[in-house]
């Protein structure tokens, strides 16, 4: 079960950081998401953003980060990293965090807040069913919803529809 109890100052600074990623994602023509994976010292490894229009539609941030992951780091040093995220990932991103070997998840917001969201601005559905982390991959601990940059989310998937962000 997601805990949003226990966010220190350093996920909330990295999520701060998923949140400006998501924002150049937007930017770019793509959906706002943005990742970044810390190792257990707390530095930041490497930073990824959505290319899923502009790329394909399974170039998002936390499958790239898992990938390069899984090639370039030990299984211990996967294991004691953390990745942030600005949403909950995806089933396809969860099953790669955990074939990866990967850490905690710490996320700005949960795939139900985004399907309700998208619910309530009439947008149409996922084309995938929007499960927890945990359905998919139940044994990595996972921390978010952070109710502190929640609205700047929510705003920047508005403006992905084309809707105000207020």
């Amino acid at each position: 079960m997601p805990d949003h109890t226990h966010l220190t100052d350093t996920d909330h600074a990295h999520l701060r950081r998923c949140v400006d990623l998501a924002r150049e994602a937007l930017d770019a023509g793509d959906q706002p998401f943005g990742s970044v994976l810390v190792d257990a010292d707390g530095r930041v490894l490497r930073e990824a953003r959505n290319r899923d229009n502009t790329v394909d539609h399974t170039q998002h941030p936390e499958f790239e980060l898992a990938r390069w992951a899984a090639a370039e780091l030990p299984p211990q040093r996967r294991a004691t990293s953390v990745v942030y995220t600005s949403g909950e990932h995806c089933p396809m991103c969860s099953a790669a965090h955990a074939w990866a070997g990967l850490g905690r998840i710490v996320y700005v917001a949960s795939s139900a807040q985004l399907t309700e969201w998208r619910a309530g601005w009439g947008a149409p559905a996922s084309p995938v069913a929007a499960l927890p982390i945990n359905a998919i991959a139940p044994h990595i601990p996972v921390a978010g919803p952070d109710p502190t940059l929640t609205d700047e989310i929510k705003a920047l998937h508005a403006r992905s529809l084309g809707l105000p962000e207020n």
